[in-house]
Formats: C-alpha cells, structure tokens, sequence
C-alpha cells in the first residue's frame, strides 16, 4: 500500500477503505509519512468529504492510536458531555454536580483553553488548592465514592488527532467537518465514555457560525457515536450572545456557584437543566425528558447538586473557603470598571464575539498555549437583552490587573445594541439531533 495511492483515491472523492485509513494514520503516528503528504491527503478530505462510514472510521483509528482509559471499574453507565465552545459557557461546573447528585457518576476529562477564556480545568484552576492531576486509581476511586471527577487531559490519549490537529491549523483545513467531528469524538471515546451528550454551539461567538453548519457537524459526530457503539445526542444552543453574566474563568466559577444554589441567570439554567436530562436519559436514570428535567431541577432545589460540588471540589484540594465566601475570594473589586450605557433604550443584543475578544484582551484567554491566564480577569454583564437602561446606568464590569485595557472597554460598549423597542429574543434551544430524529426549534 502506497500513501501516493490513498491521496489519489480520496483527490478523485473516492471512498477510503478501512486498511487505507488504518494505514495512514498508524504509520503518520510512528513517523513513516512525511507531513507533505499527509497535508495533501487532509485539504483532499476538505475538498471532497468523508462519508459517515469513512469519518467512524478515523475516529476509531485515532482512538486505536494512544491509551485509552477503562472506566469498567465505574459501576453504572458513564455518560460524558462535551461542549464546542463559547463565551460564558461554564455548564460543565453546573451540569456534572447536577447528574452526580442524580446518581449518575461522571468520570470527565477536560481540557485547558484557547480564546476567549480558559477551559474547564482553568476556570476549576482559579480556586486555590485544586488539583486537576489524578492517577487513574485515584480518579476511578473519586468518582466511586463522589460520583464526580474532573481531571485535565493527561498521558498518551489520541496522538493521532494532536499530529492532525497541528497539521490542519497551518494548512488551512481546519474547517472540515469530517475532520473536525473525529477530533472531538476521538478524545470523548479515548476517554471510556459509554454515551455522550454533545453541546454544539452556534452564532457568533462559537466556531459554528450558522445553524446550518452546526446541524451538519451535530449529525456527523451523532454518526459516529452511534457508529462506534455509543449512545449519543447532540444539543444545538445559541452563542450569538453571552450565556450568563459572566465571562472569565473565576468570575464563573462564581456564577457556577450562584447557578447551583438556584439563584443563576435563566439562560445558563436552562441550557444546564437541558443538557442534565440527556446525560440522565443516556444513563438510563429517567424514562423520558420531562422525568429526567423535573430530577435535574430537583437537585438544586433541594441543595444536592451544590453539596455535590462542594464534596467534588473538596476532594480535590480545592479551598472550601473560597467557595464559601465566594463574591469576596473569586471577584477581584480592587481591578474593576464600569461600563455605562451611551443612551436610554432596550438592549436588543450583546455581541458574543465582542465581548469574548474583550475578556481575552483583559486577561481571562490565552492566545497561544504559552500565554498566562489571569484568573480574574474577564467580563461580568449587569444588564440582558430586553431590559430597559437609563443613559450613564451601568451595563458591564470589566476585571483586569492589565495598564491598557482601552481596546477591551470600547469592545464591550461597541458589544450593547441599544433601540428604542425591545425585541423578541432567540430561543436558547436551536434542535436536538438524536440517531433517529431532529427536533428543531423556531431561530
């Protein structure tokens, strides 16, 4: 077999066989094929696709390529949630606690962040003490007796997709749907998921720009799950805007916190109670959506969920004081400002984008992976879309330890689109795409 022979094939929209697939990604992880080639072969896979067969089978052989956790020392089904990305988007520090308290035990890996602010381990890294290190002993161990864990992405899982990845980002072929939804469900299932509830994000603010781009990634990675023997559910919400007030990494954790003790923004708890109630249907703790609903709310109103999180957090060197006098020990007041209103009016919409780009720029992402993350930094909203504002009323904090903060502050005011009438807001639930059905919502 010839490498030459398999960019041909797939330059002609060819479908590629199993031993093709097999072929070059084992012998590109062991150092046989060059990387011209290999980047040939990716900008034909843009250019011509991957059938749902052919995209379930580079995921499974990216999967082949490293370790692989066994979670069969986990009794019950280990469901695992996956987000694409975007601004405020903290749901994991309030989904897991939520299912946990449900009894369903979540064993989650996760990473740190590019963009517009850290990733889970980062916002979870801004409470002193917390350690995001376990073996896999002690991280099987926590989850049996906590029924939660989260853990950073460590050791040799899918260095297929790590080789691929860095490859695709300078070889323009980064936007390539087979290629982006086998990057993801090679991590998920490397990771010993037996289902998995993806939260695919779209508008401005997230990597999928249309709903209809969305749809068609949703229902590639579904393939694949289901393709690879894993029950999975995709969940398409909005990231034209904001989800929640806060934007950056300590900033929400306490918004997380707040959520947890049932006194959160309506749009993060209902993405939150969403996403719970397919992770409890997936794991088989509720017969429909409407049960599994009523048991994700009842875990907060009952103080479950949130002594879930703190039990979780404990048990991983995180400081429960901070937790506990949180306003005080996660919102750094001394390094704030205010942001006003220009002029009187509704707020029609807060740009996603605007304001994940101003957070960056305050300290709260990094740019490149050797960047510093500050975690107080970031962006608290203090009005929503569909309130009414005064002239000089305060619609924003902005947190940075920085000197020249100037382009983030014009960036958050430039984020407010102030009218004289109030509009209907978009529905925060786009569709949910399962093996057998859409369920679309109106935009």
């Amino acid at each position: 077999m010839r490498m030459y022979d398999i960019i041909v094939n797939k330059r002609d929209g060819l479908r590629l066989t199993e031993e093709e697939i097999h072929y070059f990604i084992q012998n590109y992880v062991h150092g046989k094929i060059p990387d011209y080639q290999i980047s040939a072969l990716l900008m034909a896979i843009y250019l011509n696709g991957m059938t749902s067969e052919e995209t379930a089978q580079l995921t499974l052989e990216m999967v082949k390529s490293g370790d692989t956790i066994d979670l069969s020392r986990i009794s019950g089904l280990k469901v695992d949630k996956h987000s694409t990305g975007g601004v405020g988007d903290k749901a994991t520090l309030i989904v897991a606690p939520i299912v946990a308290a449900c009894g369903l035990p979540v064993a989650k890996m996760s990473g740190r962040g590019l963009g517009h602010t850290g990733g889970t381990i980062d916002k979870l890294e801004s409470v002193t003490g917390f350690r995001a290190e376990l073996t896999v002993d002690q991280f099987i161990e926590q989850v049996n007796e906590k029924r939660l864990a989260i853990v950073g992405q460590s050791g040799n899982l899918t260095p297929a997709d790590k080789k691929l990845y860095a490859l695709r980002d300078v070889t323009a072929t980064v936007d390539s749907i087979p290629l982006i939804a086998s990057s993801i469900m090679s991590k998920k299932i490397a990771a010993g998921a037996d289902a998995i509830v993806l939260d695919v994000k779209v508008g401005s603010g997230a990597f999928m720009k249309t709903f209809d781009e969305a749809v068609k990634l949703s229902k590639e990675m579904v393939a694949i799950g289901e393709n690879l023997g894993r029950s999975t559910v995709a969940i398409i919400s909005d990231m034209d805007q904001p989800l929640g007030y806060a934007v950056g990494n300590s900033l929400e954790v306490y918004e997380a916190i707040q959520t947890l003790k049932g006194n959160g923004p309506q749009d993060l708890l209902e993405v939150c109670i969403k996403l719970s109630s397919y992770m409890l249907l997936l794991g088989q703790l509720a017969n429909n959506e409407g049960e599994a609903e009523v048991m994700a709310t009842q875990a907060i109103d009952d103080g479950s969920a949130y002594a879930c999180f703190l039990e979780f957090m404990q048990a991983q060197g995180a400081d429960l004081q901070i937790l506990i006098n949180q306003e005080e020990s996660l919102i750094s007041k001394e390094n704030c400002k205010i942001i006003t209103a220009k002029h009187s009016g509704f707020i029609q919409h807060i740009s996603a984008s605007q304001i994940g780009h101003a957070s960056m720029i305050l300290g709260a992402g990094r740019e490149t992976k050797e960047s510093a993350i500050d975690y107080f930094a970031g962006v608290r909203l203090l009005r929503k879309p569909g309130e009414f504002v005064q002239v000089g009323e305060q619609i924003a904090e902005a947190y940075s330890t920085k000197a020249d903060i100037g382009q983030a502050l014009s960036l958050i005011q430039q984020a407010y689109i102030i009218g004289d009438h109030s509009i209907d807001q978009p529905a925060l639930i786009k569709a949910i795409i399962t093996k057998r059905e859409i369920e679309s919502r109106k935009i």
